[in-house]
């Protein structure tokens, strides 16, 4: 059997451990993931801050580093209202369903090597809290029912602009998790499962970034739309929805949604460094001259940092990208992002199924490379027809579009693609200025202070 269709999965390793050991991993997973969320909303503030040349917060603890935690105290104690028109129960829950998937996903993170057991009060454990064949497929799942909230939320406040807030994130996340779901599906080609910790150990040699580069780049831009940050962050956009989804939400209701977004931040970083950026393994010029780089408690550093970096990544993409349109960003989603990783998962399955038939790596190339140029020939075609046909009709494939009027439906609509505003009329001067006579359609003009003829 080819080395190449199944990884072998060992996951005998993972169960085993005393309840009490079970419950210690758990509030790890919880701190790490609370700790990074602190950390992250400073250093957050702080890069901006950096960008913007401002100083940023200096008041609450060394360096400003407290901030973060006197704002979620100040934000406890505020005043908890609950609007008139909300439905309750629903008011209530939306925030804890927004949160709690949140923090699931972690469960399946390895943070070391499943082979290199660690001691913790005298018993052997891996530093991972479980694994499951179908671990991936857990956390598409977590990440799915995280949206409730969002539209629960928006939906129970009992306004009209969070409920606008909550139908975007759900359009945004229903359509970004159609390309994710696809980067993934490329990672589990090579690596041959599910298991997070298989497909770590699959990168022994090579990591997925370096063999799927397309992958990893879908997978980067559909986690910053699926978490709804900038320059995606459609939901909250306060210019045109007064808040979003949380508008009619204070005190720690308000602060669980933002939990839950910075929480989201460290739980898809997390995800793409397992993918990836090898996991908890050393990068190269360290796992290259030091052979205990990935033992012991070494990996749980290697794996942070790897976080730490994603999340830079999405503070600088934050300070530096204005928010995209609505219709720019279900155009990327729908019209860029799943067909290319669609074509790019074709193209990724046949080179899989070349290698299992023991092809050589040339002629997989020719046959993957000539594929790809037919493929392009083919549109190139197709467009050029298209437009012949236009221009087919009796009519030129130039033409003016139709006038549009902004005000046929008693009301300002802005115009369609392909359609135009009419031009604003320019001032006439005061001496040539025309000037209404009544309110009535059939009313004449006055021009130079005369009236004119018939009136």
């Amino acid at each position: 059997m080819s080395p190449y269709i199944l990884a072998a999965e060992d996951l005998s390793l993972f169960g085993r451990d005393p309840w009490w050991l079970v419950v210690v991993k758990a509030v790890f997973c919880f701190a790490f993931l609370m700790v990074t969320v602190l950390f992250s909303i400073v250093w957050e503030r702080k890069v901006v801050a950096w960008m913007q040349l401002r100083i940023g917060p200096n008041r609450h603890g060394p360096w400003g580093l407290l901030q973060s935690l006197a704002d979620g105290v100040k934000l406890m104690l505020k005043e908890d209202v609950i609007v008139r028109r909300a439905d309750k129960a629903v008011y209530v829950l939306a925030p804890i369903v927004a949160a709690i998937p949140a923090f699931m996903a972690i469960a399946v993170i390895p943070f070391g090597p499943a082979g290199n057991e660690v001691s913790i009060f005298g018993t052997r454990t891996t530093m991972q809290l479980t694994d499951l064949p179908i671990a991936m497929l857990y956390i598409l799942a977590v990440a799915s029912v995280g949206i409730y909230g969002i539209v629960l939320a928006g939906w129970s406040s009992g306004s009209t602009y969070p409920l606008l807030g909550g139908l975007r994130s759900c359009a945004q996340m229903i359509s970004y998790e159609i390309a994710m779901g696809a980067a993934f599906a490329s990672v589990f080609l090579y690596s041959g499962s599910m298991s997070t910790s298989t497909i770590v150990e699959a990168q022994a040699d090579r990591w997925f970034i370096v063999l799927l580069p397309v992958s990893f780049v879908i997978y980067v831009i559909t986690m910053v739309g699926e978490t709804n940050r900038a320059p995606f962050d459609m939901p909250e956009s306060e210019g045109d929805l007064v808040g979003g989804f949380n508008t009619e939400y204070s005190s720690i209701k308000f602060a669980m949604f933002m939990l839950a977004e910075y929480v989201n931040m460290v739980t898809v970083s997390a995800v793409s460094v397992t993918l990836f950026l090898g996991g908890w393994r050393a990068p190269w010029p360290v796992s290259g001259f030091w052979e205990g780089a990935n033992h012991g408690w070494w990996p749980l550093l290697w794996f942070t940092v790897k976080v730490q970096l994603l999340l830079f990544f999405f503070i600088w993409l934050r300070g530096t990208l204005p928010r995209v349109r609505y219709d720019q960003l279900m155009k990327l989603g729908w019209k860029v992002l799943i067909p290319v990783s669609v074509v790019w998962l074709m193209l990724v399955a046949t080179v899989r199924a070349l290698r299992n038939e023991n092809y050589d790596f040339t002629e997989i190339v020719l046959y993957v490379g000539g594929a790809v140029i037919v493929v392009l020939l083919l549109s190139f075609v197709a467009d050029a027809f298209r437009d012949r046909g236009k221009g087919g009709k009796g009519e030129p494939a130039d033409a003016e579009p139709a006038a549009f009027d902004p005000m046929a439906g008693g009301y300002p609509v802005p115009p369609l693609p392909g359609q135009t505003l009419p031009p604003v009329p320019r001032r006439r001067p005061r001496g040539d200025r025309e000037l209404l006579v009544g309110g009535g359609p059939d009313s004449r003009m006055q021009s130079d202070g005369k009236e004119a003829d018939g009136v």
